[in-house]
């Protein structure tokens, strides 16, 4: 049966934007079957609604609600210093302006706090202009980009830690590496690796069986490869059933990002339409997340001062959107107050004011292409 969900697929698949997808359009709470078209690589089987998907950046979402799960137990409060559990993160140097020299620098203000971390203004993040900092990241490996963690946790933040921060704590927004660091605190306050701790406290009592850190090796089937545009069309960066995120990974990866199915992302966003309160899995009915933590995160809670033209890769963002909780918060137009964000893999999720959830699920790289499939796909509903 054809729906313009199914159309907007096909017509991409046609275009050679993306070789498949698998995707939700879910208004209330009815059960519904993900929707997957095309096929999992070139040459290979079609694509499975419960394939397993790289989800990247929709990583945030997940980590912020776990982080605010140990504020509500009292194991962390937000304006904590995170100093007592990533002791390479005190006394940190500060660029006199994000493009100085390394060694211009003065002593932070304050510590880092956990509030830093969730709205991306710990200092640390992606560096959108050539710069000092932006060399040293990509020459101690650092710097964010497309491809999986290539070091360890403890390693990776030993080694951001040499670096010193763009901006005092607080006082400015850069992407990505407050996330990471979330994600080892996270490990370093329960003892036990990040994945670990998701399993038992989140996703495992909401049913999300298959999001985690990497894909067991009896599941890898169900992953299918990754793409990325270059001028000779799509070429696949990691195969089906394979690369980095097929088996356990060879060291600690609290600091990375997780694979997941659109059929547990939907669990997950449910929780957050709820106000917090699970609605899937063995936690049905349960309140996850305090109604005042649910409703903090999902509300921009970027300081005015923070959204600088040059904080983001769009110097337009902040016209647009605000930050809360590991999500971007729509500030304008049609859709404002829904709360949504894509992951670099071609992923994307949103959550209108009414309820609705739309869930895009590719495993070709953010590009143009794919940002305008991205664009349409949340244009489908209202």
């Amino acid at each position: 049966m054809t729906t313009p969900l199914v159309d907007l697929l096909g017509t991409h698949i046609k275009w050679g934007t993306v070789l498949g997808a698998v995707a939700v359009l879910a208004v209330g709470d009815d059960p519904l079957e993900a929707v997957a078209v095309g096929r999992a690589a070139v040459g290979g089987a079609e694509m499975r609604s419960d394939a397993i998907m790289r989800i990247q950046s929709m990583t945030k979402a997940i980590t912020s609600v776990s982080a605010l799960r140990l504020v509500a137990s009292g194991r962390l409060d937000l304006d904590d210093s995170v100093e007592p559990w990533l002791p390479e993160l005190a006394e940190r140097r500060v660029l006199v302006s994000p493009d100085a020299m390394l060694s211009d620098t003065v002593p932070a203000s304050r510590p880092i706090t956990v509030r830093d971390l969730l709205t991306n203004t710990s200092g640390y993040g992606m560096i959108p202009v050539s710069s000092p900092l932006q060399q040293a990241m990509a020459e101690n490996g650092t710097e964010a980009g497309a491809d999986p963690v290539a070091i360890g946790a403890d390693e990776w933040l030993a080694r951001l830690a040499e670096l010193p921060l763009a901006f005092q704590p607080g006082q400015g927004w850069r992407y990505h590496h407050s996330f990471a660091i979330l994600g080892i605190l996270i490990s370093r306050v329960t003892g036990r690796p990040t994945g670990d701790h998701l399993r038992d406290d989140l996703t495992g009592p909401l049913g999300m069986v298959d999001t985690a850190f990497w894909v067991p090796l009896d599941q890898a089937h169900r992953l299918p490869a990754a793409y990325r545009h270059t001028d000779d069309g799509l070429t696949e960066t990691e195969p089906a059933g394979g690369g980095f995120y097929a088996g356990a990974p060879p060291f600690d990866v609290s600091h990375a990002e997780l694979v997941s199915t659109a059929d547990d992302y939907l669990a997950f966003l449910r929780m957050l339409v709820h106000g917090g309160i699970a609605q899937t899995g063995d936690a049905r009915g349960e309140r996850m997340l305090p109604a005042d933590l649910a409703a903090a995160m999902i509300r921009d809670q970027t300081p005015p001062a923070a959204k600088a033209p040059d904080s983001f890769f769009s110097p337009t963002f902040w016209d647009e959107m605000g930050w809360g909780f590991g999500v971007g918060i729509e500030a304008t137009g049609p859709h404002a107050g829904r709360f949504t964000w894509s992951g670099g893999q071609g992923t994307n999720f949103y959550v209108d004011p009414d309820g609705t959830i739309g869930i895009l699920l590719t495993q070709v790289e953010l590009g143009d292409p794919v940002i305008e499939l991205i664009r349409e796909f949340q244009t489908l509903h209202g």
